[in-house]
């Protein structure tokens, strides 16, 4: 398969700097390196940043395209990265539940929480773009490799379906393990060090067990989600671009609802719906090619339902009082 996108040099070089000054200024001008709870108001804030950003990105992309390439090919790349981004923004949401889970179980104090998280969208960057570079090669190389990815996602859905309210086990979890085992680990948190000398030895902090488990479940997430996007669209630009805006603003998504995870327990079943639908549009190929729009709107249906399905329920439960 021949794959061409109409992204420059500039353009990829234009984006990435973006991407490094969106970083930067969060690490040394916006607090990033001090230790503060985020508040509900910050982390809505940055969210509606970043959705902004994503937006008008794609709309610079069409008023780029149409005056370039053309009003057909303008429309089609814009909803190719609207779509990307909305099937990577929500299969991101999946891994909030992770995240709430690693800090509950290491107890990490709310205002040591951002630093973490930061490193942690450092290192889901870097992979991802990795990833996404081994995937449009062979996905150039070996066309069929798409049916691959189809099958995939749709056995990963399914095991979502079924899986959905099981809890994993961190105490059995073999990279938490193996780290205990061969490492100096202090019982205690020092303050958002990852690293501390004690009598002249260097011993890990609990900090540093929580980040390499939230880089771990970075790349769980990134093995389902980088294939999903492959039924989208094969242009690197738009996978890649889709695939970091959906990064930056997962860590403000977290601080926002967090506490609320909870309520949003029908989102799993969601997601896993999502990725059979994904990974069956991408076998129906040969037969039915499935327009952008409709994916788009079928996606958005999806977790939408599985929303709003979620807080009405929530509402009805009733609460427990103490006797």
């Amino acid at each position: 398969m021949n794959i061409e996108s109409f992204a420059t040099g500039p353009m990829w070089a234009g984006f990435i700097v973006f991407v490094l000054a969106m970083l930067a200024l969060d690490l040394f001008v916006l607090g990033g390196r001090k230790a503060h709870r985020v508040s509900v108001r910050e982390a809505a804030s940055w969210v509606l940043a970043w959705v902004a950003m994503a937006l008008t990105f794609g709309a610079l992309l069409w008023w780029y395209l149409d005056g370039t390439a053309g009003r057909e090919i303008a429309n089609t790349k814009a909803l190719e990265f609207l779509a990307g981004y909305l099937i990577e923004q929500s299969l991101s949401v999946d891994n909030m539940f992770v995240f709430v889970m690693i800090f509950t179980y290491f107890a990490v104090p709310p205002e040591l929480q951002r630093r973490v998280l930061l490193y942690g969208v450092l290192g889901a960057i870097v992979m991802r773009a990795g990833m996404i570079l081994a995937g449009v090669w062979l996905v150039s190389e070996f066309a069929w490799i798409l049916y691959v990815f189809g099958v995939f996602l749709v056995v990963t859905g399914i095991k979502m379906l079924v899986f959905a309210e099981h809890q994993p086990d961190l105490e059995k979890n073999p990279l938490l393990r193996w780290l205990r085992g061969h490492m100096r680990i202090t019982p205690g948190f020092h303050g958002e060090a990852f690293f501390v000398r004690i009598n002249g030895l260097r011993y890990a902090t609990p900090m540093f067990l929580v980040l390499m488990l939230i880089e771990a479940s970075d790349l769980v997430f990134a093995v389902d989600s980088i294939p999903a996007i492959f039924a989208v669209t094969t242009d690197p630009f738009i996978v890649f671009t889709s695939n970091i805006f959906a990064i930056m603003g997962l860590r403000a998504m977290y601080f926002l609802l967090a506490d609320m995870a909870d309520r949003f327990h029908l989102l799993k079943y969601g997601l896993a719906l999502v990725l059979v639908f994904i990974g069956g549009k991408m076998l129906a190929m040969p037969w039915f090619h499935m327009p952008i729009q409709w994916s788009l709107g079928i996606v958005g249906s999806i977790i939408l339902i599985s929303v709003i399905l979620s807080l009405k329920l929530s509402r009805r439960k009733p609460s427990v009082s103490a006797s």
